[in-house]
């Protein structure tokens, strides 16, 4: 037997599978590599060592006032780390510059003072001046120029105001942006509502070029450098984490320079070959990234990536938080035929997006070719009416998934386990 320990919110589920059934399991390299020092230390070498950039603290000189944009709770940086060393280069550099924390938010809901206690620490979060990102209060918002694809590009007037605009964050597999990290903290990190519509239209999330692990000929991609660009984004601190959420990585400097080495750096651990089965097991990544069902679709697309059409996906994920979005949650409850429902998603226009439109649009892709049974923590009235079907643990996903590909004619199925779903790039 194959023994496999899963993360699932701040837990593990674990589970056995013949070995004979298993066809394979896909991990991401970063899980078994060795950083070479300590986390404080990764940072500290990327800030002394920017690329591209001189360091923080001489871009600081002359500066009255700083914006640091900080990603928010549903992402697992380990702001803690990185926060004070940045805080404390500005400082070096400027000791009077006034420094805000510009938590990007995007279109996810207002991060709570508990958790920035717990994603700063108790000195920063209660000490250090902190803004909430709305992306749809629209008096925060301050027009920078036009997007590629022609939607206007708004952001925070916050970051657009500032004097100096920094950006700290992380780089992992994105299944639609391609990766995460860099410009993608500006679009849609703190862009208003109407800039994020435009840019995750339902065309371009229907590009094949959309995909995880794709920069080149990615429209959605190009947007967001372009609102990096326009944003007057400085410097980035990025960094690479592995399966404890412990940085492996760091890359600081510019905002394109550093980022795609990064970028580079994740795709060499992360990637992995499609090793195709009738059911394919998947996560997303345990706590902080699997609080909702909205971020879940994620760890689905890397099952998608390698899964026969007609087959299964379960997905391992806590989801303790609930559906994630009101919109993303209605347009599924109320779909009484999914094909259609897709067809009226591609049917609009780039200014036409309604809210969370891209998640359904995902979402729905993986529907129409699969059958997804979610191991949750999210009430099963809730995962039913996203046209989901519920298992109450692991033992009753492969049942009910067995019987599922038999009614096929498949009787020998095999298995394909992702313990992280949103760590690899499969293709």
């Amino acid at each position: 037997m194959q023994k496999f320990s899963v993360p699932f919110g701040k837990e593990k589920v674990m589970f056995e599978l013949p070995e004979n059934k298993v066809a394979g399991v896909l991990v991401s390299h970063a899980h078994e590599y060795q950083a070479p020092k300590s986390e404080v230390e990764l940072v500290a070498d990327a800030l002394a060592n920017p690329i591209g950039s001189p360091q923080l603290s001489e871009l600081a000189k002359g500066k009255k006032t700083c914006t640091i944009v900080s990603s928010d709770h549903t992402r697992p940086v380990p702001s803690h780390i990185i926060m004070p060393q940045l805080l404390a280069e500005l400082r070096k550099g400027n000791p009077d510059i006034e420094i805000t924390i510009l938590v990007a938010t995007g279109m996810h809901r207002p991060t709570t003072q508990e958790e920035l206690v717990a994603k700063y620490g108790e000195k920063i979060a209660n000490t250090e001046k902190i803004v909430m990102h709305v992306s749809r209060n629209d008096e925060d918002m301050v027009s920078i120029g036009t997007l590629p694809s022609g939607g206007e590009c708004l952001i925070n007037k916050t970051a657009a105001n500032a004097d100096l605009l920094i950006a700290e964050g992380f780089i992992e597999p994105h299944f639609f942006a391609g990766m995460s990290g860099g410009r993608k903290s500006i679009l849609p990190g703190i862009a208003s509502k109407i800039t994020v519509l435009a840019n995750h239209c339902s065309e371009f999330i229907d590009s094949p070029y959309a995909r995880t692990g794709v920069l080149e000929g990615n429209p959605i991609h190009k947007d967001m450098l372009y609102a990096a660009k326009a944003a007057k984004l400085a410097f980035i601190c990025n960094v690479v984490i592995d399966a404890d959420k412990k940085i492996i990585a760091a890359f600081a400097g510019d905002r394109e320079k550093a980022h795609y080495e990064g970028v580079d750096f994740e795709m060499k651990l992360a990637g992995v070959k499609p090793v195709l089965a009738d059911i394919v097991v998947t996560t997303n990544g345990g706590y902080p990234l699997d609080q909702n069902i909205y971020q879940s679709v994620k760890g689905m697309t890397a099952a998608e990536a390698t899964c026969k059409e007609g087959g299964v996906i379960i997905d391992v994920t806590a989801c303790s938080d609930g559906h994630g979005g009101d919109a993303f949650y209605n347009t599924l409850k109320e779909a009484d035929d999914v094909q259609k429902a897709m067809d009226q998603i591609l049917a609009r226009g780039r200014n036409e997006t309604v809210f969370d439109q891209w998640e359904s649009q995902i979402l729905m892709r993986m529907l129409l070719k699969f059958t997804i049974i979610m191991v949750t923590k999210a009430p099963r009235q809730m995962v039913e009416d996203m046209h989901l079907k519920y298992a109450q643990n692991i033992d009753e996903a492969f049942k009910m998934a067995k019987d599922i590909v038999a009614a096929r004619g498949i009787t020998d199925p095999k298995i394909t386990v992702i313990p992280d779903g949103v760590s690899v790039i499969v293709k």
